[in-house]
């Protein structure tokens, strides 16, 4: 007779919640599970769960997860439930009735929960193979479910890494290059082949670089341009070739006078102890709402510093338009805690809008595998990360099994598969009228532009009206009425123009 783990592994591929019918093992396959569960065979808890799958699971579900022995794992079929949690149940529990003795005590509750991501990643995959989305061709009407659109080139050539876009009320434009460049699109369409001249120092380093820009709400009567970027310092080490890099986050104004950048002033900088040399998770983008900026400074690839409020990094932050911190910030006077802070516990926000209907503030966050997120924004509130996710690590390695804690915001949707978000604009516009209000979210992975219809706070709707013409960094509505789009390879930008 087996001991209990190795009974548990002998049942193993039975594991999830479709099988109808016993499973023959084969020597080699039943071979393998008993070594695996024996203390002298390979270590599972070191392997990612693709390999897991593959070396225990496949046989009987199928390579390509279409089932065998056992059912189909992608074809939205859930005989016994088709939520994450009934998934990980059946793989955790079991069920006796059918065979299936229970994973849990050989894969920890992490891998498990990795185990659904997987699942669910390839679930989509199939779903939406075959599937026509909106793939726009400048110059011809591209169709969607309540709205047509032109797809309408812009800047098509001169821009290098394009990553924001602003609107000035003279109908110019302005464009960070994320090298370092501040370029300016002449209100008759052409790009002013010269940067602006004099614009801060950037420290170009891995996701780092000339991030962001807007005016001021009264930039008409004041003149104020805001910039977010990679501040930083390179320090030469004797006997090392290259210089270590230290960089954080950091938000000033000023105005542009003959093209050139004048009258700096800083709104937002890091102390130094808080600069690191990693080059991941810059986050920043602005939001002005009734005399505030809130801007975003991703965790820096710091993991559990998002949830150090003595640490700039994993924050949304809430100041003055002028930099000063608001008394009635959540974090004021409290020790050990930025003052700026708004809300914390974030990864990598890329995104950042109000909904003008009920003054919600809302982020698009990249998260880990399988973890993007869309935010309802609170005051004070703790968003989680590292701590609660819906993703793993990119290596397939699990990160924790917990998607909830008690005191932690949950998001109001998240996507498996990542489609790794970047920028997001409610659109206000009256030009495209059954789009008014609608939230447009932008996904460099999967090169898209997803519409998403929000009542009271809850997703309703969701629709890619444009996908694989490059990789979206930003999209915005514009005073025009217009929606504009960055893209990233090819580097451009473009305009969706309505065509009903």
């Amino acid at each position: 007779m087996l001991d209990p783990a190795k009974e548990r592994a002998f049942y193993g591929t039975m594991m999830f919640s479709r099988f109808l019918v016993p499973v023959v093992l084969t020597p080699f396959l039943l071979g393998s599970i008993l070594v695996a569960a024996d203390d002298t065979g390979p270590d599972l808890s070191k392997m990612k769960v693709q390999d897991i799958f593959g070396q225990y699971c496949a046989n009987c579900h199928g390579e390509k997860f279409e089932g065998g022995q056992g059912g189909s794992l992608v074809d939205g079929e859930w005989k016994h439930g088709g939520s994450d949690e009934d998934l990980f149940r059946s793989i955790a529990k079991g069920n006796l009735e059918l065979g299936m003795t229970p994973w849990e005590g050989i894969l920890s509750h992490d891998q498990i929960r990795a185990m659904v991501i997987f699942i669910r990643e390839k679930e989509k995959e199939t779903k939406v193979k075959g599937m026509n989305f909106p793939v726009p061709e400048p110059g011809k009407v591209t169709k969607t479910k309540h709205h047509n659109y032109i797809f309408e080139m812009v800047v098509e050539k001169g821009l290098e890494n394009p990553w924001a876009l602003a609107f000035l009320p003279d109908g110019r434009k302005l464009v960070t290059e994320k090298a370092g460049g501040i370029r300016i699109i002449e209100a008759d369409g052409s790009l002013n082949p010269k940067p602006v001249a004099g614009t801060p120092e950037v420290i170009l380093h891995g996701q780092g670089g000339m991030l962001e820009v807007a005016p001021h709400p009264d930039y008409a009567s004041n003149g104020w341009i805001y910039l977010g970027f990679s501040d930083g310092w390179r320090e030469e080490i004797a006997g090392k070739k290259k210089p270590k890099i230290h960089t954080q986050t950091a938000v000033v104004r000023g105005r542009i006078k003959d093209h050139a950048w004048v009258d700096q002033e800083w709104i937002y900088k890091a102390d130094k102890a808080h600069y690191t040399s990693s080059g991941a998770h810059f986050g920043t983008r602005f939001v002005f709402d009734q005399g505030y900026l809130y801007f975003i400074i991703g965790e820096r690839g710091g993991l559990e510093i998002a949830q150090d409020l003595n640490n700039p990094a994993g924050k949304i932050f809430r100041v003055h338009d002028d930099g000063r911190v608001p008394k009635d910030n959540p974090f004021v006077g409290q020790e050990g805690a930025l003052p700026e802070i708004w809300s914390y516990g974030h990864r990598n926000p890329q995104g950042l809008d109000i909904d003008s209907r009920d003054g919600q503030l809302y982020d698009s966050e990249h998260g880990p595998r399988g973890g993007d997120e869309l935010n309802l924004i609170r005051r004070g509130a703790n968003y989680g990360w590292p701590l609660i996710t819906y993703g793993m690590n990119y290596n397939g390695t699990p990160m924790t099994s917990e998607t909830h804690r008690k005191g932690m915001d949950q998001p109001v949707t998240y996507w498996t598969p990542s489609i790794a978000t970047c920028g997001l604009s409610f659109y206000r516009g009256d030009r495209f009228s059954k789009w008014k209000n609608d939230l447009f979210v932008g996904a460099l992975k999967q090169k898209e532009v997803r519409r998403l219809r929000l009542i009271d706070q809850e997703v309703v709707e969701q629709e890619i009206i444009l996908k694989d013409y490059g990789r979206v960094r930003d999209v915005t509505d514009a005073p025009d009425g217009y929606l504009y789009v960055i893209l990233n390879d090819p580097d451009c930008i473009v305009r969706l123009t309505p065509q009903d």
